[in-house]
């Protein structure tokens, strides 16, 4: 799957509307198919100023996290591939889940979804290289395979110009660094982008598949498993007849993330085993109220909050209206849907708070309206607000791994 320029010499055919679409630009459907090499050329010729972009601001991001490695006489390698999360996702891939004993307070890795350690395990088996590194390289290709989803997602609703900024808008959001990490934001983005695409496009099984890879990556893959089913659902009702391919595909959706809860609950012992274990992790959901607390916190009463959390704090109000101004821009139900639901479980969480904007690194459909304006924007604007951004993301990913003692 990946984005498709279109060929010259050809002739114009528009497709039916996507439950939830605003408008669908028209595609160019050749009178012969081509082999499968030249359209991946093709593809990768359409996409590649946004590839290129994509590229250049997580480069930027790694010379400048280099530098402050260098000056805090630090490796650049460990921390990417051996930082937080990375060494319990490593320490899978090694030895599999533990069970942590009955009535201890030791929080246990079932908490962790298992598809990104099997992958690293799997490489890593038949590969050279160390499982930290073969982690490390798979986050940078699936950051580039999500960069392509992303843009396949902007062209179809915008057009190439709104895609292209959106997809470097991605690159350079302020936690960007994470997916140059050995973590599974890249992993689950690029799982949720094409299983969106597949969504607007009416591949229903792919994108069931896909939503239900995403499922087994992270605990948010609830969200793309609800908007899979819920928007197969609604084709079938304007549909009005039975049709096997969308009944499959919301019906695959959930199932990588159900399967994995279900899993652990039969592994601990009890119906809700994977809550349980989340507890422990101090992350329940409580409906947004711990959200609301830490913000009044950070932004009334505290005299000197740490730049990182006003950070988040920010990158979490501008969410929210990034998703009124969605909703006001009538976009599709399925994007609607993921985002609405992953802002839900982020922000209805009343766990740790310092992460909260890296759970929303996959939301980038929230993007849109910024991007829309952008590509309307005269280029000179463009420029300077996509440059300002990589360099802010640049300094504040360095920042958030050298200076910022927490997990990012």
């Amino acid at each position: 799957m990946s984005p498709t320029a279109p060929p010259p010499a050809t002739t114009t055919v528009r497709r039916g509307p996507v439950p939830g679409a605003r408008r669908y630009p028209a595609e160019r459907v050749p009178g012969g198919r081509p082999p499968v090499g030249e359209r991946a050329r093709t593809a990768l010729r359409y996409a590649g100023p946004a590839l290129l972009g994509h590229l250049a601001v997580r480069l930027l991001g790694v010379i400048v996290l280099a530098r402050w490695t260098h000056l805090r006489h630090h490796g650049l390698w460990p921390v990417l591939a051996k930082s937080w999360d990375s060494n319990w996702y490593l320490g899978i891939a090694a030895h599999g889940y533990e069970l942590t004993p009955p009535g201890t307070e030791e929080p246990s890795n079932l908490a962790f979804f298992p598809l990104y350690p099997v992958l690293v395990k799997a490489v890593a088996a038949v590969t050279p290289g160390s499982r930290a590194s073969v982690a490390l390289v798979l986050a940078v290709v699936f950051s580039l395979v999500a960069a392509g989803g992303v843009f396949a997602v902007g062209d179809r609703l915008h057009g190439r110009r709104t895609a292209t900024v959106l997809t470097v808008l991605w690159a350079a959001l302020p936690v960007g660094v994470v997916q140059w990490m050995g973590y599974t934001e890249s992993l689950f983005t690029a799982l949720t982008a094409w299983a969106l695409y597949c969504a607007l496009t009416g591949r229903w099984v792919w994108a069931g598949s896909l939503a239900a890879l995403a499922g087994l990556t992270r605990p948010t893959g609830v969200a793309i498993a609800a908007a899979v089913s819920l928007t197969a659902l609604a084709a079938l009702v304007r549909a009005r007849r039975l049709a096997w391919r969308p009944v499959l595909g919301g019906l695959l959706a959930p199932l990588g993330w159900c399967s994995y809860v279900a899993w652990v609950g039969l592994r601990v012992g009890r119906w809700d085993g994977y809550f349980a274990v989340q507890k422990l992790w101090a992350n329940e959901w409580d409906g947004g109220a711990g959200t609301l607390r830490e913000m009044r916190d950070l932004l009334v009463y505290a005299n000197r909050p740490p730049l990182f959390l006003v950070v988040v704090t920010l990158v979490l109000l501008v969410s929210g209206a990034l998703y009124v101004l969605s909703l006001a821009d009538r976009q599709p139900l399925v994007l609607l849907v993921f985002t609405g639901a992953l802002l839900l479980v982020v922000l209805g969480s009343g766990g740790v708070y310092f992460p909260r904007a890296r759970f929303l690194l996959p939301g980038f459909p929230l993007l849109l309206p910024v991007a829309l304006a952008l590509s309307r924007a005269r280029r000179t604007v463009t420029a300077l607000v996509l440059g300002a951004a990589a360099v802010s993301s640049a300094w504040l990913g360095a920042y958030m791994l050298m200076v910022w003692p927490g997990p990012p």
